[in-house]
This record gives C-alpha cells, structure tokens and sequence, in this order.
C-alpha cells in the first residue's frame, strides 16, 4: 500500500485531504497528515478509513526523517521557506515530493541529484501558480499546434472576497496567509511589454497597476508579479514581446496601498517598542510628515487628496487613524500593520471568498490574421471554511498526487506542470468541481 505523508494542515489543506481520503480506500494508499497542532490535523482527518494525525515538527530532524522515510509520497503544505530540508530529505531518501510553491534557487540546486535518484519534486500544482500554469499551456500549445505565433501573454489571479461578502470599501478580505499579502510585491517585478525588457521596484509597483475588467464582475487591479521573464522558456515562447504575470485587487485597492508603502508602513525590517497605552493613530504619526495634530489633513496633504477622496476614506475606514490600542510590544511596522487588518479584513463565518483569473493572449494565427483570446476563470467559495482559495490550491496538487500514486506521470527531476501528461486530465477533471475557464476568441 503506498503511503503519503502531508506535512501541514493549514487553511488550505481541507480540499486536498477530502479528496484524497475520498480515494485511499478505493486505490489502496494511506494519507498521513501531520501538523504541529494535532488537534488541526485531527479536524481534517475525521479519523476516516485509511487516514492517520501525527503531530510533527518540522525543526525535529530525527522526527522529519523518520516520518518522510515511512512515505513514498510527501505532501509540503509549509510556507515556502520550510520546503527545503523536506525537499533535501526527499531527495536523500528517494521519496517524491509535491508543493504548491514557486520553485526557488535552492530547490532547483536538487534537480540533478533528484534526476539520479529516480525522484520527482513537482511544484506550482496549486493556484498561482498551478492552475494558471495548466490552463496557459494548454492554449499556448493550442495555438502552436494550429500554426499560430503568439505575440503577448498577459496572466492575473487574485483571491479576494466575493460580491455578496464584499462590504468594506478595499473589496478584500483575508482568505490567505495575512502575512503574505501585506509583504506582497517586496522583490522587484520583472516583465516584458512590446520586445522591451521592464522593472518595477517595490516604491512604483502598486502606483503602476494596470486596470482589467472582467465581464459579470467589473474592474479589477492588476500589478505585476515577480519575475514573468523566467516563464518565456519553461512555457516555450521564448520570442514573445509582451509578457507579464501578475496578481489581481479590487480597483482602487493598489492606489490605496501605494500608501502605506510609501509612507514604510509594510516594512519588516525594523523593530519597534510599542510605548504602553500606543494607539493607530500615534502609529501613523510617527510615519506621516509634519506635526498638526489634524492627522486627516497630514494624510490629505501628504496625498495630495481631498478628505472626501475615495482614497482617503479606504485609509480612514481601516483605523490607522483611530484610538484602537496596538496591542503587541513589540513588531515591525508591518505587523502593526497586519494585526489592524487582521481584525478588519476578517473573512466570517459566512463570508464567500473568491478567486479571479484571466489569461490575455494576443497572437498571429497561420495566416497571419491577428487574433486575441481571453480565458477567464471565477470560482466563489462556500464559507470561510470551505473557501475558492482552498479548493483551487488543494484540488489541483491532490488530483497530481492521485496520478503520480497511479504510475501516470512518468516526469522526474525538479518540475512544473507545464506539460500535456500533466496539465490535460487534471484540467479536465477539475471541470468536475467547477473549476471552468471560460474562453473567447476575438479576431
């Protein structure tokens, strides 16, 4: 019987154990899910046939070895800086590993040794990346196989909060690791627009957002991802001129944020002694220029905005300028930051969350007719607990797993979904839970 182990039962976990305890009874393998909290692994358990909660510490090595030699599969579900002595365990015991996280420089120094070693370390197999992945290539190789030469490819995602759950003025709320998203952008964002190679640093990044708009749904802000450039080869368009891969906001959201940026309120590099009895608004004052006790005017002033600016009133509704008492000692102006938003940006009980996804695609088709293609992808969640955001991050890794278990993906090496063994049946399957891109082509 072939065994799993799954490291982490975090937020997005619960989709990815449903669906693979659905099959383990049926296709002979055992889940093992393992968290700090045995409690949290426990919860998704449900001490279901062929299932088992394990509390692990991922800092344990003796424990993290013992448990990864005993698995033929390991399921990382850590933040991604965790994944690398997993991946290196792995590696060293011959034991395949899937994530959904970017694939950084050190674990891609394993590719060779994972190469000899017979191992596979599948990565990106979640949202985004993952799903944008599957989806992208699928009409990229469409269009190549028709005679076709694409010309811009343009990709947004973004998890946000559903229409009937939207009630604050930023259209967001957290269905995410809050951490996360107030770091989000602190690299800088590298792209290609019209044959021209472009960067954006963190102080211009959210100012120079572009605005899309998505049919049913409105306009949407979309500033750019890290680095789009790396993605030309592994999606084999290495002659393309436009190319950029990017997260999506409500509109307004970046120009809002820009904001806090400018003014260091998400910086993590320094600490702050938090003096007793500190509020919001002693916390903004130390950051915005001048020194009237009017902290709206200083805000209006420092923006250059209206107090009646929908801007201003975004920035006044979190409570930055308010009586509410930071309530840590100590922290970096963005925690500070994430504990206010934390509060604010809460997804209840019966909030939906919310994922949008569009792919832009321009190209000349075999007769050198210029074409375009928009897929568009929009799956809203059931609850806070039931989220779009751990549906379309657990389902896709899950359904690679249940194949990889099955002897159908043959790949080996460091990875990423990008090929037509990988991305066609799991496209094809998540149809079955409503994960549906809708595309039109306009010449």
């Amino acid at each position: 019987m072939k065994k799993v182990l799954l490291i982490g039962a975090g937020k997005s976990s619960g989709y990815l154990i449903d669906y693979l305890l659905k099959y383990a009874v049926l296709e002979q393998f055992e889940l093992t899910v393992a968290d700090l909290n045995m409690e949290a692994a426990l919860l998704k358990t449900q001490s279901l046939p062929n299932s088992k909660a394990i509390v692990l510490d991922i800092n344990n090595t003796e424990q993290r070895l013992k448990n990864i030699q005993a698995a033929d599969i390991v399921i990382s579900m850590l933040p991604a800086f965790m994944h690398f002595p997993v991946a290196q365990d792995c590696v060293n015991l011959k034991k395949h590993l899937i994530t959904a996280s970017y694939v950084s420089p050190e674990i891609m120094s394993l590719h060779e040794q994972a190469l000899k070693h017979d191992v596979l370390l599948l990565n990106e197999i979640g949202l985004d990346p993952g799903i944008d992945h599957l989806s992208a290539m699928k009409v990229i190789h469409q269009i190549q196989q028709n005679g076709g030469k694409l010309t811009s490819f343009k990709s947004f995602c973004g998890g946000l909060v559903a229409p009937e759950s939207n009630n604050n003025p930023w259209g967001y709320k957290f269905s995410w690791n809050p951490r996360n998203v107030i770091l989000a952008g602190q690299s800088t964002a590298q792209f290609m627009i019209d044959g021209k190679y472009k960067y954006l640093p963190y102080q211009r990044l959210f100012a120079s957002a572009e605005v899309i708009e998505v049919e049913g749904y409105g306009k949407f802000d979309a500033y750019a991802n890290r680095d789009s450039l790396s993605y030309r080869k592994l999606y084999g368009i290495e002659n393309i001129s436009t190319m950029v891969r990017g997260t999506l906001r409500q509109h307004l959201y970046c120009q809002a944020w820009h904001v806090f940026v400018m003014l260091g309120l998400t910086d993590d590099s320094i600490q702050i002694e938090i003096p007793k009895d500190y509020t919001y608004s002693n916390f903004i004052d130390s950051f915005l220029p001048g020194s009237d006790n009017d902290l709206v005017k200083r805000l209006c002033d420092y923006t250059n905005k209206s107090a009646h600016d929908e801007l201003i009133k975004m920035i006044i509704w979190t409570g930055l300028l308010g009586n509410e008492k930071v309530d840590i000692a100590k922290g970096s102006p963005a925690l500070i930051l994430q504990k206010l938003l934390e509060k604010k940006w809460l997804l209840e009980a019966t909030d939906k969350d919310m994922i949008v996804m569009q792919h832009l695609f321009e190209y000349n088709d075999k007769d050198n007719v210029s074409k375009k293609i928009t897929s568009t992808l929009v799956v809203i969640g059931e609850d806070s607990e039931k989220t779009a955001m751990a549906k379309t991050v657990g389902l896709p890794l899950a359904m690679a797993v249940r194949r990889l278990i099955k002897g159908e993906i043959k790949l080996r090496g460091v990875q990423i979904p990008v090929i037509p063994e990988i991305y066609e049946p799991i496209l094809q399957e998540l149809e079955e839970y409503g994960i549906v891109f809708d595309e039109k082509v306009i010449e």
